[in-house]
């Protein structure tokens, strides 16, 4: 493993990275800072993702200049471990790292090249820098972060996870258990401390960037026609059935869709090889045009999935419908590919 590591490093040449510039469109929009340091000296790192525009920063910049400037980072926020570790002891050796999920949305992941993107990071991350986290704080998880979590954690290893605490949207449970690690003089205001900026923003943005979605002037890249919704008309007493065959295990279905005007039934049927249906998602009722409705399965065998669209109880109504199907396969596309390109 270190031996794959030391190629890896030398691959990305990581011990150059110094002389490489971050893209300044990365330094204004990628949501992370240094807020102090918890109770052992360790590094306080706090991450606004719902602010990771990633969308919008793969059609500024390349994946191979975000894949170096999360390098980067990495290996600032390892130096300075190394300092602390120096100064308190290995206490202070890792980061405790504050992940605040609040308006965090699935949709923008269920676009493949985002979704690629994380999981290649997580990977990476991963096979370098396994050891570098101390402890990892998930606050204000609306419930659609399960299910992007439930994804993530198969790239993770067990150490890892073992350093994850996850917390809905309750102030009083995760400021406790903060509070607890980091003493209110190192936190933003906003997370239960006493920090706040000169002009008294609580979010401390003189030392954390906040990310924030990219105007649209500033894209040098065409939108992905992969991000487009089909539409159709389900009419009165019918239903329309949309069959995947996903033969990879690990592959992820997903979906994003809105109906106009009125409510649709929907529903994930699997079928494997044998003939044995099973209800993944059972048809139901989803007010999709009051919201969009997302989701992600994952491909635990070979199988046929199917997505339902069903209008069978409407005796007076057509429905129209705005969906997109994603597949994502497995094998994920080798970063060592983009090391050189």
């Amino acid at each position: 493993m270190l031996r794959d590591s030391l190629e890896w490093r030398k691959r990305w040449e990581v011990d150059k990275l110094n002389e490489w510039e971050i893209p300044q469109i990365l330094k204004d929009y990628l949501p992370h800072g240094l807020s102090g340091y918890d109770k052992d000296g360790a590094p306080v790192i706090i991450m606004p993702f719902a602010g990771l525009d990633l969308y919008g920063i793969l059609h500024v910049v390349t994946r191979r200049e975000m894949i170096k400037a999360t390098i980067k980072l990495l290996e600032y926020y390892l130096r300075i471990c190394k300092e602390q570790s120096k100064k308190y002891g290995l206490e202070a050796g890792q980061c405790t790292v504050i992940f605040d999920m609040e308006n965090f949305s699935l949709r923008e992941y269920m676009w493949r090249p985002a979704g690629e993107l994380v999981i290649m990071l997580i990977q990476m991350y991963e096979a370098n820098y396994p050891e570098i986290l101390k402890i990892c704080y998930i606050i204000n998880a609306p419930k659609v972060f399960s299910l992007a979590f439930t994804i993530a954690k198969k790239f993770m290893n067990e150490y890892t996870l073992s350093k994850i605490q996850i917390y809905k949207s309750d102030p009083v449970k995760w400021k406790t258990a903060i509070l607890q690690v980091i003493s209110e003089d190192n936190l933003p205001v906003y997370l239960g401390g006493t920090l706040m900026d000169s002009d008294g923003n609580s979010r401390l943005t003189s030392k954390i960037c906040q990310g924030g979605r990219i105007p649209k002037n500033l894209y040098t890249k065409k939108n992905d026609k992969t991000n487009e919704l089909t539409t159709v008309t389900i009419k009165k007493g019918d239903k329309l059935k949309l069959d995947f065959h996903l033969i990879e295990v690990g592959s992820l279905l997903s979906w994003e869709f809105h109906s106009d005007d009125h409510d649709i039934k929907f529903g994930v049927l699997k079928k494997t090889n044998d003939g044995f249906q099973t209800d993944i998602i059972p048809l139901h009722k989803v007010a999709a045009h009051q919201f969009n409705e997302v989701g992600i399965v994952t491909c635990e065998a070979p199988a046929v999935y199917s997505i339902v669209f069903d209008n069978s109880y409407s005796l007076l109504r057509n429905k129209k419908v705005h969906y997109c199907i994603r597949i994502l396969p497995p094998a994920m596309i080798d970063e060592s590919s983009l090391a050189k390109s």
